[in-house]
């Protein structure tokens, strides 16, 4: 498995078209957004490649000790075969003594995708991560922090987002309680 910076307009493009198809449009940030912040150091995009062949991207948020996985996706007719999990432990190494960092969507509320929610959850406790035991309202949606490397505060998630993105994207966060959190 290779992992390269994404700079080719090829693997842009690429890149460009598995996000748009893996990630609902209310999940995606605009995309020349991700490609500011790389330009700038806030972020890295991830180009992955299995045999040659494009498998997947990982888009990180950049802190000065946590990196914040912000989104992960596999090429379609790669998936199930152990790609992701690849993908984990690369990342994990790069970033090496930097804590990993992921949002899920809360396996806690009832949803019409809830399968999948605990699918998703198992495959990232699977391959390392450990929960956090912190639940954030994220433009409306409810997300538990998922870890590795790391234990974070919500205060030390929030200034993440806050040196990266500003007041505008941080006014539309706010902690929320965790099922297991002392009443």
């Amino acid at each position: 498995m290779d992992m390269i910076q994404a700079k080719s307009i090829s693997q842009w493009i690429k890149l460009y078209r598995l996000y748009r198809q893996a990630f609902p449009r209310y999940e995606r940030k605009p995309f020349f957004l991700i490609h500011s912040m790389q330009k700038k150091g806030k972020s890295d995009v991830w180009y992955f490649e299995k045999d040659n062949k494009f498998a997947g991207l990982a888009i990180t948020i950049n802190g000065k000790d946590i990196i914040l996985l912000d989104y992960l996706a596999i090429v379609k007719d790669k998936r199930g075969q152990g790609i992701g999990s690849e993908i984990l432990h690369k990342l994990q190494s790069h970033y090496g003594d930097k804590g990993l960092l992921i949002e899920i969507e809360s396996v806690y509320k009832n949803a019409k995708n809830l399968s999948e929610r605990r699918r998703r959850k198992e495959f990232y406790l699977k391959n390392g991560m450990v929960c956090m035991n912190v639940m954030v309202n994220l433009f409306g949606v409810e997300m538990e922090l998922l870890g590795a490397n790391c234990q974070v505060t919500y205060e030390e998630y929030y200034s993440l987002y806050q040196d990266n993105f500003g007041k505008f994207i941080t006014k539309r966060i706010s902690k929320a309680r965790h099922p297991y959190e002392n009443a």
